[in-house]
């Protein structure tokens, strides 16, 4: 008998082992990919520069300047388009994406009477050398469609390289679509979008899921209808963010439009911070009334002894007593908000842009992985760069509450 107890016990603890050893090993394998990935890229331009800005716009040769042969020496790995009298060279953006730059563009080029569209158009555009090119459209043969219906399309993929582009550019007299970029990349609006979240989340969502633990654990009769809310509370636990930002999406954004007098517009980080909060509640109230738990009962029973009365013996023995639980719901609840992305695609959007206000829309930094992801050629270096920074803002955050949740139980001893 002892026998084969000794050998069940050594199979569960080989189970065991290799489960931990598993673990260990996916979880190891994320963060080395994530490193690998986002280190090269990581940098002070990256953090706190500028998301690019684009201009699509168009261009042609007229006819009487489609005799001009333009001169120029190119240096090492410079291309020399003589039709247009521009040069490129071959760049890759902050995001670690394949760009080509403009490195010198004739006075007489057609590039310095680049047409707008879209937004701009009819505005006039004068690239210049630095301008960065993140995407060449259709360029075509002859004059234009309209006066050479037998044009022809050419497709240039800007992974090609400046000196596809210029052996393209040798066979047009009509670009239809080119976008130089303003050089950016950087994630600051991003980071300062994340913190906005984290602030008024918490100011909004901490109160009220402190104050529902208290009601919980201390004034609310111990019968049926509060083991329901718990158990609803529960329920709110398990379902799926992105039913919560359908909810932001239908109540939160028309109810903070309506409330702005018409200073919002849309989805705004108001109706963000809102919808993250009933997102985080349950985690708030669950981790309070765990905190309020672990206060030793003879507080309570030497308070109420002493003539204090159940509202006073709450605020002031219970709640500070649970004050490092409370900080440590505080953390979960952090690390959902900045973990989120489902939610506040609906009650935020995913636009990524440098001017923030809690007025209007932008981008957290997990939505920014998303974003970085969801095109056709999914972006892993900055999504990995993204994430580095999440994990350092997360052990940041934990770091600073160990040490305040020591600080306080090292002053209440």
């Amino acid at each position: 008998m002892k026998s084969n107890q000794r050998k069940k016990d050594l199979v569960i603890k080989i189970i065991t082992y290799l489960s931990s050893l598993v673990s260990v090993l996916i979880l190891g394998s994320i963060l080395v990919f994530v490193l690998v990935k986002g280190l090269p890229l990581l940098s002070i331009d990256i953090i706190l520069g500028d998301n690019s800005n684009t201009a699509s716009v168009s261009m042609r040769i007229d006819p009487v300047d489609r005799t001009n042969n333009f001169t120029y020496e190119t240096k090492e790995n410079e291309y020399f388009s003589k039709r247009y009298g521009v040069s490129f060279i071959d760049t890759y953006s902050l995001e670690g994406n394949k760009t080509i730059t403009i490195n010198y563009v004739d006075e007489n080029s057609p590039f310095t009477k680049a047409i707008g569209k879209g937004n701009n158009s009819g505005e006039i555009f004068r690239l210049k050398s630095g301008d960065v090119l993140s995407d060449v459209g259709l360029l075509l043969f002859g004059d234009d469609l309209i006066d050479n219906p037998n044009a022809t399309n050419i497709i240039f993929d800007i992974r090609e390289g400046a000196s596809v582009l210029v052996e393209r550019l040798e066979e047009t007299y009509y670009i239809a679509n080119i976008t130089p970029m303003i050089l950016g990349g950087g994630i600051r609006g991003s980071i300062i979008t994340t913190l906005y979240l984290i602030v008024l989340t918490l100011l909004i969502g901490l109160p009220i899921g402190i104050g529902s633990a208290l009601y919980l654990h201390e004034l609310a009769p111990k019968n049926k209808i509060t083991n329901l809310l718990r158990s609803f509370i529960d329920m709110l636990t398990g379902v799926p963010s992105i039913i919560f930002g359908l909810m932001g999406a239908a109540f939160f954004i028309p109810l903070t439009v309506k409330l702005s007098g018409g200073r919002i517009s849309g989805g705004n980080l108001i109706s963000g911070a809102l919808t993250l909060s009933v997102i985080i509640l349950p985690v708030i109230i669950r981790a309070t009334e765990a905190a309020l738990d672990l206060v030793p009962k003879d507080y309570k029973l030497a308070s109420l002894a002493l003539g204090a009365n159940e509202t006073q013996t709450t605020f002031k023995v219970m709640l500070p007593n649970a004050i490092p639980g409370i900080l440590s719901a505080a953390l979960l609840g952090i690390g959902r908000i900045m973990g989120e992305s489902a939610a506040l695609i609906y009650a935020i959007g995913s636009v990524v842009k440098d001017d923030i206000s809690i007025f209007g829309n932008g981008t957290s930094l997990s939505v920014h992985i998303w974003s970085a992801m969801s095109g056709e050629r999914p972006n892993f270096a900055l999504a990995s760069t993204i994430s580095i920074i999440l994990l350092v803002i997360v052990l940041t955050l934990n770091l600073i509450v160990k040490y305040i949740t020591y600080s306080l139980k090292k002053k209440y001893k």
